[in-house]
């Protein structure tokens, strides 16, 4: 996913869904979702340089479940957030359809 306008918009129509369960981590305060595509209103800092929300108990749902799917994480260099990988299926690992 891009940093985007349009990307923002469909996180924001999605934000109604579920959070992926394969999402592990937690916030490190980062302030990189804050900055998409542009810089919130809502950022500010604290007397240390962390970001904060000022806004935080009535933040909008796409920013309280950003990243909700991996497919959405595109701020991954800074994020406590991550998605644990699919393992892909072995043919020896599934059922036998054969009759006999």
């Amino acid at each position: 996913m891009k940093n985007n306008w349009f990307s923002r918009i469909f996180r924001t129509f999605t934000a109604i869904l579920p959070v992926s369960r394969k999402r592990i981590g937690e916030c490190v305060r980062c302030g990189d979702c804050c900055k998409l595509p542009n810089v919130c209103p809502a950022l500010r800092y604290d007397e240390e340089g962390h970001p904060r929300c000022a806004i935080y108990r009535f933040r909008p749902l796409n920013c309280r479940k950003y990243p909700r799917t991996a497919f959405e994480h595109i701020t991954k260099e800074n994020c406590g957030y991550s998605f644990e990988k699919i393992k892909a299926k072995n043919k020896n690992d599934s059922p036998s359809t054969k009759k006999e």
